[in-house]
């Protein structure tokens, strides 16, 4: 689902457009809004996923609005103008859309849309796979390092711990998997065990507790240092009272 917010300074436009949006399954309005002023307001407090922007209204155009939006919306622009196209581009908007908005135009627009949003997603969910060599011969599995809670090396073994309390056994040294992890926190705290982030419920003195586990996992001496640098960064404290009495 993709949350829109409508910009527009006439209210039959943004009439017009919530009654094609409501048409379309991917798609919700959360706002609408005819001052262009509130409209940048609203976009700081929903973060949509999607703007139909007007190009021309008063106090902000829309042009000029596309320069204080930033890039975490996608913008479609409406515009009784088709001049105002190839500048719209410019600002990698998706597309525009000539007033008054016919259905099967806007439904090819947000069609289009729907085609980047998927690919920039799946994009994303694949930086989280990796694939392992099981010791079936041949054989690559993949993995969603996301459910991953904690992993044991056994020489050139290495047993992988899952969410779901599966074991999978790979055929990889530690030392690999810690260096190709680190980035997608993990961290090793011990010669023979690497741990989740995400997973770790608790530090107890020189022990960790992982999720859905029952035992502790004891944190070897050469990574206590690096490991306890790591937890202080994001220990919550208070602060020093000053207060004379």
């Amino acid at each position: 689902m993709i949350d829109c917010i409508i910009i527009d300074d006439e209210q039959h436009a943004i009439d017009l457009l919530v009654e094609h949006i409501s048409q379309v399954h991917f798609l919700r309005v959360v706002g609408t809004a005819t001052n262009p002023i509130k409209g940048l307001e609203m976009i700081a407090d929903l973060k949509p996923g999607l703007i139909f922007l007007d190009v021309q209204m008063p106090q902000l155009t829309g042009i000029e609005m596309l320069k204080l939006i930033g890039k975490d919306s996608h913008i479609i622009m409406t515009t009784a103008y088709k001049e105002y196209a190839l500048e719209g581009f410019e600002h990698a908007v998706v597309d525009y859309l000539l007033k008054p908005v016919q259905f099967l135009r806007f439904l090819k627009a947000v069609n289009r849309l729907w085609t980047i949003h998927n690919s920039s997603r799946a994009g994303a969910d694949q930086d989280y796979y990796v694939f392992v060599k099981t010791e079936q011969k041949g054989k690559l599995l993949k993995i969603d390092s996301r459910r991953i809670t904690y992993i044991e090396g056994l020489g050139n073994y290495a047993v992988i711990h899952m969410d779901d309390q599966r074991n999978i056994t790979a055929y990889l040294k530690l030392k690999e998997l810690a260096d190709h992890l680190s980035a997608l926190g993990f961290v090793r705290i011990h010669k023979s065990f690497i741990i989740s982030l995400s997973h770790l419920t608790a530090v107890e003195g020189n022990m960790v507790r992982i999720m859905n586990q029952t035992e502790p996992i004891t944190i070897g001496e050469a990574y206590r240092k690096e490991f306890f640098e790591l937890i202080n960064a994001k220990l919550l404290s208070m602060p020093p009272d000053n207060t004379v009495n």
